[in-house]
């Protein structure tokens, strides 16, 4: 059993509740331990996954968070530096799976947060899973 951190970008409640939902399902079903840690935007999400990972006590992160287009470039910004920051941390051997919604409405993230339907929770932790799975093979 590996421990995981779930780091969420509290935003959107009941879209996160939905999307933590479906990593921590994932997780569980693999016979993992989750524990969930909140940061105030998507932008913060990288750097406490760095923190945590330089402690030592987690094998792998699961990324949430849900940033949807506005009226500003904000969104630009905001999606591409924080996908940006989390593959940076990946190719540094750090095993994260990306469950950052990045999406032009609510209707759309609702979709892909519900674990009844697309299940990007889900998905980010089983992403997050193969991962850890690497670099237990590759002896990281």
């Amino acid at each position: 059993m590996a421990k995981f951190l779930i780091v969420e970008a509290r935003f959107y409640s009941e879209l996160n509740d939905m999307l933590i939902e479906g990593a921590k399902g994932a997780l569980e079903a693999a016979g993992h331990e989750a524990e969930v840690l909140t940061v105030p935007g998507a932008l913060e999400v990288p750097g406490a996954i760095a923190l945590a990972a330089e402690s030592g006590i987690y094998d792998g992160f699961v990324a949430i968070g849900v940033v949807i287009r506005g009226e500003t470039y904000h969104f630009e910004i905001v999606a591409g530096e924080s996908a940006r920051a989390i593959m940076a941390l990946t190719m540094d051997g750090i095993p994260i799976g990306n469950g950052i919604l990045t999406v032009e409405n609510e209707a759309q993230a609702l979709v892909r947060a519900d674990a009844s339907q697309k299940d990007k929770g889900g998905e980010a932790a089983k992403a997050a899973i193969a991962l850890f799975d690497l670099s237990e093979r590759f002896g990281r």
